[in-house]
Formats: structure tokens, C-alpha cells, sequence
């Protein structure tokens, strides 16, 4: 059986024929949620089920981007609120590791509830550490201000993602904290040298390198290829993310339909495998798009589909013993009842 290298989205609460037959003759890698898929357990829990029905395959990823803060698709009143990660960073005191045992325990708390939901994969730990100069897409979704705090609260998120046996993603690498645009509008030109690059925005990566996934940034640094963003650009996948930085778990696209990117969908999702992504991300739900963007992805195979055994091999089998209710009271109580429910 044929697998396409892509990770597609659908465009409600439920799959409609169209999109049924589309999955089945497609037979993406994954399926990705976004508030427009979500209303209530039963009903995502029925939606993850069916997508997973039509490719066939039980264990396919299902993902979602469950941050925290401004972005997190699951919310009250069927699910708890989160911080974005900044806040785990601006903890109180000077108790590095008490920052680290909440923000493990946020993220637990977190795999818990999409666990539950048959959701496999979530779009975090966010690694870009971010500049004073930079846009606000990241700002506060960033758990501090140097590469160490970045590093040290992200692998405590993916530790507790993890532990609730659910996938991290780490995202976006390179690097997206010196951006003075958000890619979904434009396409950002980083012109740091190499040196600075390597030593503040690539630091965190390097240090979770052995993470299952990845996102990449749609981001341009001049200083690595003048002429094409991360995505599409196989010096920055070469001589960075699988030479510098030393990844080699499975690398997803960013969404293809954001407006950084340009060409036809064919071209986008073409041009990203050739650069060296193992998958490639298609969020919106449009019918037409995304048969472009499986016509432009082709088969999962070789490298690739060996990296993606590999990461959903890191899935535990039996998340590790966990008290709801006492998890969530300390997790309360170390923010102040600012996130309760």
C-alpha cells in the first residue's frame, strides 16, 4: 500500500463524501485538526476515527496545534485552558527546575486530554528564541528569552508529551524568533550571519535533536541561501538542520498554503520534498489544493518512510501512571488559578 508524503487537513466537524474519497485514494501520511474541525469529545473523537478510517491504518497521525495561549484548538468548556509558553518561563521565583516541573506537567496534562481523543501528535514544543526586533507571531509562544531557557522548558514540554504518549513536533527549525514578518503573510529574510544563527537560534534544536518530528520555518536566511526559504531550500536541510543542528528524525513542511511560500501547490509540495522534507503540511481543507499538493508530494518511501516509522515508534504503548486530578490541582496552584477551568 502506497502512503503519500503529505499531512492534510479536512474542512469541518465531519468528513464529507468528497473528502472520503479523496483520503481513500490519496492515503496521506496524517490528518491535522484546527478549531473548525473541533465541538465536542464525541464528535472529534468520531472525526479522528473516520479519517483514520479512510487510509486504513489505526495508528496514522493525527495532529493538532495545542500550544497554549493564543493557539490551542481545544478549550474550554469540554477542555482546559493552557498558558502560552512564556508563562511557564516567567514562573516566579529562582527555581529553574520548578519552571521545568510545571511545564512538564502542562504538557501531560495536555497529551492527556488529546489521548483521550485518539490525537497522536502535537505541534509543540515551540523552540524559536525570540528577538526584540522580531515580529509578534512568536512573542510569548517562546518559553523564555535565551537558547538555554528555550531548550530546557521545550524538552520538558516534549517529556511530558511524551510521557502521555503523544508525538512533539519541535518547530519552527531553523528558527523563526528574528522574523520581522509572520509567514503566513510574508516571507521573512534573516540576514544574521551564520555565527549568530548557529549559536542563539539553531541552539535549541541542536539540544532536542533527538525529537521524533519537526516543523520547518518558511524563513529566508541570506546568510545560508539568499533565494529560498528553509522549506525549499536543500542548503539550509543539509548543512543545517540535518548537518549543523544534527536532526534526523522525520521533517514536516510548515503549511503550504501560507502566503510565504509562492507557485502552485504542485510546485510548493514538490520543491519542499526535493529540499529534503520527509512530509508536507497542507492545513486549510481546500478540496482543490490539496489534490495538488498529493500529485506534488508523491510516495512516502526510502529515508523517509523509515523516519516515519521511527517516529511513531517513539509512542508509548501505555502512557506513564498519572492522577488527573492531582496533576491539575498543582498545576493550578503554580499559576494561581489563572488557567483554571
Amino acid at each position: 500500500m502506497s502512503i503519500g508524503a503529505a499531512i492534510l487537513g479536512c474542512s469541518g466537524l465531519e468528513l464529507t463524501a468528497r473528502e472520503q474519497a479523496f483520503f481513500r485514494a490519496a492515503k496521506p501520511w496524517g490528518f491535522i485538526l484546527f478549531g473548525r474541525n473541533v465541538a465536542s469529545p464525541d464528535q472529534v473523537r468520531g472525526l479522528v476515527s473516520a479519517l483514520r478510517d479512510t487510509v486504513g491504518r489505526a495508528d496514522a497521525p493525527v495532529l493538532i496545534d495545542q500550544e497554549g495561549g493564543r493557539v490551542q484548538r481545544l478549550g474550554p468548556p469540554h477542555w482546559g485552558r493552557f498558558p502560552p509558553g512564556r508563562a511557564y518561563g516567567d514562573l516566579a521565583g529562582n527555581d529553574p527546575l520548578l519552571r521545568r516541573e510545571i511545564t512538564r506537567l502542562g504538557a501531560r496534562l495536555m497529551a492527556h486530554d488529546l489521548a483521550a481523543l485518539g490525537i497522536n501528535v502535537d505541534c509543540v514544543p515551540v523552540l524559536d528564541v525570540p528577538d526584540p526586533a522580531g515580529h509578534e507571531i512568536i512573542g510569548d509562544r517562546a518559553y523564555g528569552r535565551t537558547p538555554d531557557e528555550v531548550a530546557l522548558l521545550g524538552r520538558a514540554a516534549a517529556e511530558g508529551l511524551i510521557a502521555g504518549g503523544v508525538l512533539p513536533v519541535v518547530k519552527h527549525i531553523p528558527g523563526h524568533g528574528r522574523a520581522r514578518s509572520d509567514s503566513h503573510h510574508d516571507l521573512p529574510v534573516v540576514d544574521a550571519c551564520l555565527a549568530d544563527l548557529d549559536a542563539r537560534d539553531f541552539a535549541p534544536f541542536r539540544v532536542l535533536s533527538d525529537m521524533p518530528m519537526a516543523m520547518t520555518a518558511h524563513v529566508i536566511y541570506s546568510a545560508i541561501d539568499p533565494k529560498r526559504p528553509a522549506t525549499t531550500s536543500r542548503s539550509v536541510m543539509r548543512r543545517v538542520v540535518r548537518g549543523a543542528i544534527g536532526f534526523d528524525g522525520l521533517v514536516m513542511s510548515d503549511d503550504l498554503s501560507m502566503k510565504a511560500l509562492t507557485g502552485d501547490f504542485i510546485d510548493r509540495a514538490r520543491a519542499s520534498r526535493a529540499a529534503g522534507c520527509d512530509v508536507v503540511l497542507h492545513c486549510n481543507g481546500d478540496a482543490l489544493e490539496m489534490e495538488a499538493v498529493v500529485e506534488g508530494a508523491g510516495a512516502l518511501s526510502g529515508r523517509a518512510a523509515q523516519r516515519a516509522r521511527a517516529a511513531l515508534a517513539r509512542i508509548a504503548r501505555a502512557p506513564e501512571p498519572f492522577d488527573l486530578a492531582e496533576g491539575r490541582a498543582r498545576f493550578d496552584a503554580a499559576f494561581e488559578g489563572r488557567f483554571a477551568l
